[in-house]
Order: structure tokens, then sequence, then C-alpha cells
């Protein structure tokens, strides 16, 4: 049984409100907040709180009602006040000499105004009215009203009787009195009235009255503020308690020290214990009789004793009592204003230190395993991934961990047999232990337990090293150094997902002198898994992207076609994260002319590398139709619709497949570029003198969105302006607006030197990321004219007879070229060609030759109809022509014109004439 000093254990079978303070209640405790102990008193819930209170209401009531009487006496007084001094000045006035011989004067008003006026102003009333017996006024404050009858009682004065009245005039609420005129006979000759308002009289109590309520406040305050110290002393003796609590509290705090489970005990500033409740004497052995003695008369072990009687601050202190740990709080009782003593808390941690440094492991071994989820498989890198499960292991798990890797594992295929594995990853606590080094190839022998590992498939202990005769076998030299440095245990965990065997990690051990356990296996067995994970999907990405490369540099042009309108240089750099869809070509079109195209492919992966070739494909197939730009790119914009909905098909409604193009046809004999582009970056133009621009190009929508045509824009280029197009992720990055990238672009073009090559250098140099996240693709075309001493054109009448002389011109100009052995093909091809067109076209008809890496011949007309090639019989007259010509040309076709079309031929210059 605990009891309070001096104070009888009370009985109740009531339940306990709150703790009990052993302390007396009049100090010691928390001490509330002074805002606390206000609201408590306030609050109306403890017996302070009802005292103050009721206190406040009762000087309340006696201040309302003083204030109260005070107002209404004043406002009596003020009453009598004017009755007393109307009554005065209308006696005065009426009694006063010659009143009765003005009245009887011609003129009343004249003489007894002035006199009224003076008089009202001397008395401080408001009105004196001097009247005739028919109440008819003589005298008033406003001359206005002179003349007009009087506002009251004038019976009783005709009668010879004075009287008061408190009436509501024209200037308010007023008391007026009326008294009679006599006569020297006695007989009323007239009427004199004299009045003043209730505001003007009550004006001085009213001006008493704010002095009247500040000091019935100050009362008020005064008095509320005794009341309030009151029962803050009452407060503070009850503990805001209302007298239920307290009595519920005293009689059960007996109870509550007897069921809690930490033994109390409270000691006074001089040593003595206070109270101890059963826990404290059961773990301490104190005695029954232990209560008010001093602690060094209790027997108490020297540490427990020394720490007891000092009073300083403990926390989770723990000391040895016998047979049991016992973790001690200590804390002052006079932190807040408290008696001088201390508080302390014992309890028993015995079970409790060996659960704790259980649990502690296997918090530390769960976190390690977090880290290793989060840490490990960052990065899609075979190499970085044992890096990261090496380095996450220690020193944590092991002193050093080292991780061994098949050869086909770095290559992203599935190892099939295991001869030598490449040391992939190591970390350790130290960098000069004698294990194989990051790169060495090893070839481990059948009875070391990394070999057994792999064809078992099983992980293994070796508590012993230096009694491993298995592991001692792989190499003696090298495995006595290990020994020697200090490396006594191992655990080999094979690298395996499902059946298939990836290597082997070795956890190495030297600090600790324990050898790993099976609880530290299983450990690593998990730690192993999820890196295998990790590093599998590393192997997938590897094959895949492996593989994408490969597709996608077979879908890109090795080598550029030869031309002579544009120098060409290029950069093609793949993303480091997964392959693109980026890709450009240079076509060659008739008449010298030259198409560069450039485009991009949304996504990354295999799907985006054959979408980026079927594209490639298809610009090939339409560039052969000679089209302009912007009906390519409606012919490519429909293609890549009926791509997307193929896929809808075929994947259940997959992503929809887009993609950016920009197509540029460039004519040498003009100097002409025709741009069209379907939501690319516009193309980047610098000028010979080395100025830069951007020119305007109608974005247009991406291919595949439909509904929207393409337009085209033509530039006149000056011979050595230099044509730039790129893909987006040259300009654009997570890091770096596309703004900030052009502006970038347009910088390294006005600082690079003239050449395509220096060009492509620069702007890599100035635009290239460290880690480009996505396909970049740079073509730099510098332009060339087509000499006009190398073109020759006629123009041709519709005439039959013309043929002949277009014969003679060719034969001259051929001659001039040098090129007399291409005469006869030639004039044979442009007879067939001119006469089809007189015959089957509309004029005017234009003939044009152009040398260049072939001879050129073009003849112009109007018609829209495109000449057929077909096999004569041998009984036709005709229909021979066109055989003739496909038979001594090169290559030729039909390209159509805004006006018209153009069918074109190529031959093959002699050796000795080529450029």
């Amino acid at each position: 049984m605990v009891r309070l000093m001096g104070r009888s254990r009370a009985q109740s079978t009531g339940t306990p409100h709150r703790p009990p303070d052993p302390r007396g209640p009049h100090e010691g405790g928390p001490r509330r907040k002074p805002r606390g102990r206000l609201w408590s008193a306030l609050s109306g819930r403890s017996v302070a709180g009802q005292v103050f209170l009721l206190q406040v209401v009762i000087v309340l009531l006696l201040v309302v009602s003083a204030v109260v009487a005070l107002v209404l006496q004043v406002r009596h007084d003020s009453t009598v006040e004017a009755h007393n001094r109307s009554l005065s000045v209308a006696e005065t006035f009426a009694n006063s000499p010659g009143i009765v011989d003005a009245l009887r004067s011609p003129d009343p008003s004249a003489v007894l105004q002035p006199r009224a006026e003076a008089a009202r102003k001397a008395t401080k009333v408001d009105f004196i009215v001097v009247m005739n017996t028919d109440g008819i006024r003589y005298t008033h404050r406003f001359p206005d009203r002179i003349g007009k009858k009087f506002v009251g009682d004038i019976s009783r004065p005709l009668a010879g009787h004075a009287i008061t009245e408190e009436i509501t005039g024209t200037i308010g609420p007023l008391v007026q009195a009326v008294v009679p005129v006599r006569a020297p006979d006695g007989s009323v000759v007239g009427l004199v009235s004299a009045g003043i308002t209730t505001a003007n009289v009550g004006g001085v109590a009213d001006r008493q009255l704010p002095l009247l309520l500040a000091a019935a406040a100050a009362a008020l305050a005064l008095a509320t503020a005794g009341t309030a110290l009151v029962s803050r002393r009452l407060l503070r003796q009850t503990r805001g308690l209302g007298p239920y609590e307290m009595t519920r509290m005293y009689e059960h705090h007996d109870a509550v020290l007897h069921a809690v489970r930490e033994g109390v005990i409270i000691i006074s500033d001089e040593g003595r214990l206070l109270l101890a409740n059963d826990e404290a004497h059961r773990l301490l052995d104190l005695p029954k009789d232990a209560d008010g003695r001093p602690l060094v008369e209790l027997g108490l072990d020297a540490d427990i004793a020394g720490l007891l009687a000092s009073g300083r601050v403990a926390t989770d202190e723990v000391h040895l009592v016998g047979d049991r740990l016992l973790a001690i709080n200590q804390r002052p009782t006079d932190l807040q204003g408290g008696p001088s003593g201390s508080v302390a808390t014992l309890r028993d941690s015995t079970e409790l230190r060996a659960l704790s440094g259980r649990a502690e492991v296997a918090r530390e071994r769960l976190k390690l395993l977090y880290d290793a989820g989060v840490g490990v498989g960052t990065s899609l890198d075979v190499t970085r991934t044992a890096e990261e499960l090496a380095e996450v292991a220690v020193p944590r798990f092991a002193d050093f961990v080292t991780v061994d890797l098949a050869e086909a594992v770095h290559s992203g295929e599935e190892p099939e047999t295991f001869g030598r594995l490449r040391r992939t990853a190591s970390s350790g606590i130290r960098d000069d232990a004698p294990l194989y080094p990051v790169g060495e190839q090893i070839a481990f022998v059948a009875t070391s337990p990394q070999a057994r590992s792999i064809s078992t498939g099983q992980s293994l202990v070796e508590p012993d090293l230096s009694k491993a005769t298995g592991w001692l076998a792989q190499d003696l030299e090298r495995s006595a150094q290990v020994v020697e440095y200090g490396i006594h245990s191992l655990i080999t965990v094979p690298l395996r997902v499902g059946p298939l065997v990836m290597g082997v990690v070795q956890f190495w051990r030297s600090e600790k002198p324990e050898p790993f356990d099976v609880e530290e296996l299983t450990l690593a067995e998990e730690l192993v898994a999820r890196a295998a994970v990790s590093i599998d999907n590393a192997r997938r990405y590897t094959r895949e992207h492996t593989m994408a490369v490969t597709l996608q540099r077979s879908l890109l042009p090795r080598n550029l076609p030869e031309q002579t309108a544009l120098d060409i240089a290029y950069r093609y750099l793949p993303a480091q994260a997964g392959v693109g869809g980026d890709w450009f070509d240079v076509l060659p079109l008739s008449g010298t002319r030259v198409a560069v195209v450039v485009g991009d492919v949304v996504g990354h992966g295999l799907h985006a590398a054959a979408t980026m070739g079927r594209l490639r494909t298809a610009v090939h197939n339409f560039s052969a139709l000679d089209l302009p730009p912007d009906e390519l790119l409606g012919l490519l914009d429909e293609l890549v619709g009926r791509i997307d909905q193929d896929e809808d098909v075929e994947d259940g409604g997959g992503a929809v497949t887009g993609a950016t193009c920009l197509y540029a046809i460039y004519d040498p004999t003009s100097r002409k570029c025709t741009i069209a582009r379907a939501g690319h970056p516009p193309p980047a133009l610098v000028r010979p003198d080395g100025s830069v621009e951007f020119p305007e190009v109608p974005a247009g929508p991406p291919l595949g969105l439909g509904g929207l045509p393409f337009e085209t824009v033509d530039l006149v280029l000056e011979e050595g302006s230099r044509l730039v197009l790129y893909t987006d992720g040259l300009v654009e990055d997570r890091e770096r607006d596309i703004d900030v990238g052009l502006e970038l672009l347009r910088a390294a073009l006005a600082g690079a030197d003239q050449s395509p090559e220096g060009t492509c250098r620069a702007v890599l140099d100035a635009l290239l990321p460290a880690r480009p996240s996505d396909d970049i693709a740079l073509i730099v075309a510098r332009t060339h004219a087509l000499g006009a001493d190398r073109i020759a054109d006629w123009q041709v009448p519709a005439d039959p007879a013309a043929v002949g002389e277009v014969r003679a011109s060719v034969t001259r100009q051929l001659a001039q070229w040098g090129l007399d052995d291409m005469v006869f093909a030639t004039e044979l091809i442009l007879s067939e060609l001119v006469t089809n067109a007189i015959r089957y076209g509309s004029g005017p008809i234009q003939v044009r030759m152009l040398r260049d890496r072939s001879l050129i011949c073009e003849v112009f007309d109007t018609s829209s109809t495109s000449p057929h090639l077909r096999y004569a019989a041998t009984t036709d007259e005709g229909g021979r022509g066109l055989f003739l010509v496909a038979q001594l040309s090169e290559r030729w076709g039909t390209r159509y014109t805004p006006t018209g079309k153009v069918i074109w031929t190529e031959q093959p210059l002699p050796f000795d004439a080529q450029p």
C-alpha cells in the first residue's frame, strides 16, 4: 500500500478520473499557464470559477443599479430646475416696472420686444413671450411669430393664477410658466410666459453622465480585478478542479499508483523518500516502512542511491540491480515552480534489451533490403547494376562483395554454358584486397564454391576459408594471400532468375571474427534475388537495344548518292537511353535537282526503328514520282494514318504512332529551294556572308493527324549558302527549352567555318548534351549553282518542221561541249520527244539540255497527259518511239509542273567527259 506522508487513504467506489498529484494541493505539480488558469476560473466548472462568476454578477448588478438610480435622480432634478427657472423669469418680467404702460401703449411690441430679448439672454431661457388677454403675442424670440396665438393654457393665468406646464412646442420638449400681468387696480391686463427646453436644462446632467459611467466602469473593473485575484488564489488552491473531481482524485490516487507497471518514487531535496509505489518496492526491494526515511538507510545499491539522491536529470539510464537491468528516468519537480525534490520512474528492461537487440538486427536487415530495392537497378546497364549491388552491401552486410557474370550477359544473351566469368563489379572497405580485379576473366574449378553454386543453383557458406579445400584449389597463391589478408568467411549466391543463371555473387568477411551464419545466408539470397531481377532486365534491355541499333543502322543510308547540286555533311547520334526513330536521306531527282529529307518518329525501340524504315522507303518511292514537297507529305500523312489504324486493330488500341518530317528540293539551275514541313523544327539557313536565319516555313500538322493540307515555301539561295536540317533532339531536351536551343544553334552556325563538315562539328560541340535522351540527326547542305554554260534551252513552235531545227541546234551545242559521240542518240531522243509533244501535247514547247554528271534532255509542254511505254507489234506502223528513247537513255521519266509536264532523259557521259 502506498500513501502520502501525513494523509490517510480514502476509499471510494468511483472510477479514477486523472492521476493524483502526491504533492500537496497548494504547490508543486505542473503549473498551468496564466491564461489556462484564468479560462478555468471563468469557465465555471471549478470551485474557483463558480465563486468568480457569482461575485462578478453581484458587482455588476450593484453598479448597474447605482448608475440607473443616479441617472433617474439627475433627470428629476433637471425637470424641477426647469419649472423653477421658467416661473421665476416669467414672474420677474411680469412685475417689472413699465410693463403695464407698455401693454396699454399703441405699439406694445415695439416697447416690449427689446426688453424681452434682453431679459431672455440674461436669464438663459429659450423664450419670453408677452401677450394680451386674448393670447396674441407681443414678443417672441422669432419675430415672425409675433402677432400669432400663444400655444398653451391661459385660462388659469387670466383668472390670476400663475402656472407651469410641460409641453412639446415648436422648439421641442420644454417647460413653460405663464403668469398674469396685473394693473394697479388688480385686473389682469396681459400675460407673460417664459420657457426653457428640457435639453438645455439637462445639458449639465448629460455632461456629467460620461464621468458617472466612467466612474461606474472603474468601480466595476476594480471589483472584478479583486474578485479575479481572490478566484485565482482559490484556483491555485483547488488546482482548477470541481468538488466532485477533487474528491475522486484523492480517493483513487493510491489505486492508480498501485496498478502502474513502472516503479514511481518521489524524493525530497533532503534525500528522503516521500512516495514509492508497489512496483518500486518490488524492483528495489524496499522495506515496508521506507516512506519518510533517508535513502541511505534503505539498503540500496550505491549507484542507485547516488543517482536518486543527486536529483540530476536522467533519461533511460540502465543500472544493474541484482539480476535486473533497470531503466531509470529522473526529473526535478521544481522545473515549473513546484516543490524542490525529484521524481524517478523505474522500468525492468531485462527481457526488453534482448528483444530490442534482435529487433535492431532485423530492422537493419530490412533497411538493407529496402535500400537495395531502391538503389539497385536505377539504370538499364548490366555493369552499373552489378556495381550498385556491390556498393549497397558494403559495409552493412559484408566487408567485400564481388560480382562475376558470364560474357553472354554483357551482350544481352542468355548464357548456355559457363566457361569463364568476367569480374564485373567489386566493392570493399579497402582497395588493397588480393581478390581478382574487375575485368579479370575467371575460370572457376569444379570444386570451388562458386562453381558449385552455378551448377546446382544453390547458395553456399564457407565459414572458414583457411580450411575450405575446394576454394583453396582455385588459386593456391592468391587464396593464401586472401586468408593472410584477413578474409575468413564467404557466401556464394548464384545470380538466378527462374532457371536462368547469369553468374555468381560473393560476400567476403574480414572485420567481424564470427563467420557468416544461416540467417545471413538467407539475407544474402534475398539481396541477390532482388538484384538478379534488375540485372536480367538490364540484360534484356541490352539485347533489345542492340537489335534496335542494328535495325536502325541497317535502315539508315550508309553512303550518300553522288550529285553536284549540294555538298553534304551529316551526323547521326542515337540516344543513349534507347534507340529512336530519327532518320534522314538525300535523294537525287531529275533535272539535277536534289531532295533532302529529315524526319522523327515518336517513341523509342524496335517499333520506332521499324516505323522509321517504312517511312524512309515510302519517301524513296514517292520521290521517284517527282512530287512536290507538299504532295509528298500528304501521301506520307495518309501512310502514317493507315499504320496507326493497323496498330490499333492489332494491339487493341495501342499508342498512336506519330512522326514529323521536313522535305526540301533544291534546283541548282534556278537556285530555288522548295520546302514543306509536317510538325518538324524549322530549317536554318546560313548565307554566304555568315548571317543566320530561320526561314518562315508553315509548320503543318505532324504526320498521321490528317485533315489539313501542307504548304510549301520557295527560297532563292545564293551559291555557297548552307541549309541546315536537324531533329528536335539537337535543340531540345528535359533541361533546355527549344527556344534556348534555337538561339544556341544560331550562335554556333554564325561562328562555324564555311565547310559542311566544320559546321557539323561546331554545332555538335555547342549543343550536344552529355547524355542525349533522344536521337540527333544533323544535315548540312552547301549549295552549288549549275553554270549558264552548262545549260542550253530552245523554244519550239508547234510545227513538225521545227524538229529539224531542234536537231541542228542540239548538234551544235553538243559539239560545243565536246560531246560529238552523243549526237546521234541525243538527236533521236529529242526528235521522238519533241514530235510526241507537238502531236499529243500543247504549246508552248521548250527543250532544255543540262550537262551535269550525265547529259539530261528535257521537253516541256502544257499537257498533263503522261506517255506510256508499250511494245508495238510487227505489223504496227508506230508506237516504237518511247521504246527507242528507253533503250538509248540510262533513265527517263515524267514529272509534272504547275503548268504541265516535263519528259526527261539521262544519258551517261563518256569517261573522258566526266566533270
